[in-house]
C-alpha cells in the first residue's frame, strides 16, 4: 500500500518518462471517489462534481489505452449507492447514458471494448440499453477492456457465483471435490480476466468499499486525498511509476 500525495504539476510531469513500458500493470481498478466534495468545496450542486469526474474518467481511459494498460476496471455504481435521494440516483443514471452515447464512436474508434460488470438487469431501462449496445458495439475490439462496475458489490458478486456452483453441482456439472481457486475465479464477473494489479483510490478514504473482494487479494492499493476530478493524466503516472518499485511477493520471501 502506498499514498500517492498531491504533488506540484511540474514535478509529476517530469516523471513520466520513467515508466517502465515492459513492467506496466496489466489491469487498474480505480474507485472514482470525492465527486460531491469537489462540488461542495466550490459551492456547487452534487452533479457538478459528477459532471467533472467524467472529465477526468475520459483523460483516465485514453492515457490507459495509450499506454497500454490491458484492462481498467472502474467502479462507477456501488449496490449501496441506491440509498442516496432519488433525484442524484436518477441524474447519475441520465449522465451514464449521455456519458455512452457521446463516447462509444469514439471508444470504438480507439479499438477500446466496453464491458460491465454487476446486475446491471436492474437498472434503469435507459441505462441498461446504453450500457447493452456499448457492449454490443465494441464487444469484438482487441484494445484497452473498460469494466464499468455498475450496480456492483463484492459480497452480491461471491453470493450470485456461489449460487451458480451450487447449481452445477445440484446438476451434476460440477464436483464439490473440483472446486478451487480457478473455479471460484470462472464464476466471477471478471472471468478470463487478470486481477488487478492496481487499486487508485483518491478522495482521502482508505477502503475497498465492498469493491472487487475477491480479485484484489495481492493488489497493489495506492490512496490518495486527491478528488476524482482533479486526478489528471500525471496522476496516474505517478500512481503507475509508484506501482513498478514494489516488490511483489505474493505471500512469498
Amino acid at each position: 500500500m502506498f499514498f500517492l500525495k498531491n504533488k506540484k504539476r511540474k514535478d509529476i510531469q517530469s516523471q513520466e518518462h520513467n515508466i517502465d513500458k515492459e513492467k506496466l500493470p496489466k489491469h487498474i481498478a480505480i474507485i472514482m471517489d470525492g465527486n460531491g466534495r469537489w462540488a461542495k468545496k466550490r459551492g456547487l450542486p452534487r452533479m457538478a462534481g459528477h459532471r467533472a469526474g467524467v472529465e477526468t474518467l475520459r483523460e483516465v481511459i485514453r492515457t490507459s489505452s495509450d499506454i497500454g494498460i490491458e484492462v481498467l476496471t472502474l467502479y462507477a455504481f456501488s449496490t449501496e449507492n441506491w440509498k442516496r435521494p432519488k433525484n442524484e440516483v436518477d441524474a447519475l443514471m441520465n449522465l451514464l447514458v449521455e456519458y455512452l452515447n457521446k463516447e462509444v464512436d469514439e471508444l470504438h474508434r480507439n479499438n477500446i471494448k466496453i464491458n460491465a460488470i454487476g446486475e446491471i438487469d436492474t437498472l434503469p431501462e435507459k441505462s441498461k440499453k446504453a450500457i447493452l449496445d456499448a457492449m454490443t458495439l465494441t464487444g469484438e475490439n482487441t484494445g484497452l477492456i473498460v469494466n464499468v462496475a455498475l450496480n456492483y458489490g463484492g459480497r452480491d458478486e461471491l453470493i450470485h457465483g456461489f449460487k451458480d456452483m451450487l447449481n452445477a453441482v445440484q446438476k451434476g456439472n460440477l464436483k464439490i471435490e473440483n472446486i478451487n481457486e480457478n473455479t471460484v475465479e470462472n464464476y466471477l464477473y471478471t472471468a478470463n480476466l487478470p486481477d488487478p494489479d492496481l487499486l487508485i483510490r483518491p478522495g482521502g478514504e482508505m477502503r475497498i468499499s465492498n469493491f472487487l473482494l475477491w480479485q484484489l487479494a495481492y493488489t497493489e492499493f495506492c490512496f490518495t486525498d486527491i478528488l476524482w476530478p482533479d486526478f489528471k493524466k500525471e496522476n496516474l503516472m505517478e500512481a503507475i511509476i509508484s506501482y513498478q518499485v514494489r516488490d511483489r511477493r505474493y505471500g512469498g520471501i
